[in-house]
Parts: structure tokens; C-alpha cells; sequence
């Protein structure tokens, strides 16, 4: 039973995580490439406030967060089944599985190496000048884009693995 229990978390964490991660890529993914307009100086974000700035604080350090929790939980659902070295290899009946999780890794990096640092000047978090801030705008936009591309393989690999598509 608690076997049981415990999948049951991990994959419903993973799902979750899952939702607000790509539905926040698929805001992005529609959305125009401005966010906050660029006049003047970055605002300072006060957490207990109910400013412009602190809410795209908690909303931007919700879809990050949830970037990990998906990749964690389907790491750890990979240990459990005893699958992380097939899938990390490419081998077997993990194929599928192991392609998803492959692409879920570049997309979390590509989150938190690209989009995140870029996306702190645009928002005002980090002082940056107009035109660095209007390059930043682009690369988010384009990472957000990429990032959203891939969850749609990444969406039929993990349902192909966990639910018929095997090579053997």
C-alpha cells in the first residue's frame, strides 16, 4: 500500500508540475514579447506587497520551481521503476522514456540558464538599460518559444512510455 501511495504522489506531482510548467510556456508561447514597460529604472520587489513587480515575482518563481519539481518526480518515478539507467542510455524498452527525459533536462536547462537570466533583466528584477532589456525581451520570447516546441514530444514520449509504445 505504500508503494502504491508513494507512485501515486510522485506521479500526480509530476503531472502537476507539469501543467503549470507548460501552461506558463504556453502563456509565454502566445503572449507578445513585451512584459513590463521599459521606461525608467528596474522597481524593487517587495514580497509583502501587492505590486505589479512582487506578483510576477511569485508567478515567475512558481513556473521555475515547478520546472524542477517535474524533474525530480520523474527522475525519482525512473529510480522506482529501476529504469534510470536504461532511460539515461537509451536502451531498451526505456527508449521512449528516456527520450523524454533527455528533452524535459534541455528544456529545464534552457529554463534556468537562458530563458530566467534574461527574463530578470526585462521584468525590472535586474537593472539593465533599454537595450539590453530589449534584447533580453527577444531572447525570452524565442526561449519560451523553444521551450514549448519541445513539451510536445515531450508530452507523447512520456504517455508512448508509460503506456504502449516499447522497443525491445
Amino acid at each position: 500500500m505504500t508503494d502504491g501511495l508513494i507512485d501515486a504522489v510522485l506521479r500526480w506531482a509530476h503531472v502537476g508540475g507539469a501543467l503549470v510548467w507548460i501552461g506558463h510556456n504556453y502563456a509565454n508561447f502566445i503572449s507578445r514579447p513585451h512584459f513590463v514597460p521599459f521606461a525608467g529604472e528596474a522597481v524593487a520587489v517587495d514580497p509583502s506587497g501587492n505590486d505589479f513587480q512582487a506578483r510576477l515575482s511569485r508567478e515567475h518563481g512558481t513556473f521555475r520551481w515547478a520546472s524542477l519539481l517535474v524533474w525530480c518526480t520523474g527522475l525519482a518515478m525512473l529510480w522506482r521503476a529501476g529504469l534510470v539507467a536504461d532511460a539515461l542510455s537509451l536502451r531498451g524498452a526505456a527508449v521512449p522514456i528516456g527520450l523524454g527525459f533527455w528533452i524535459g533536462t534541455v528544456m529545464v536547462l534552457n529554463l534556468w540558464l537562458v530563458l530566467w537570466p534574461h527574463q530578470k533583466k526585462v521584468l525590472g528584477f535586474v537593472s539593465a538599460p533599454l537595450e539590453e532589456r530589449a534584447r533580453c525581451s527577444r531572447v525570452t520570447f524565442l526561449s519560451a518559444r523553444v521551450n514549448t516546441m519541445l513539451s510536445i514530444p515531450l508530452l507523447f514520449l512520456m504517455v508512448a512510455g508509460a503506456h504502449g509504445l516499447l522497443l525491445d
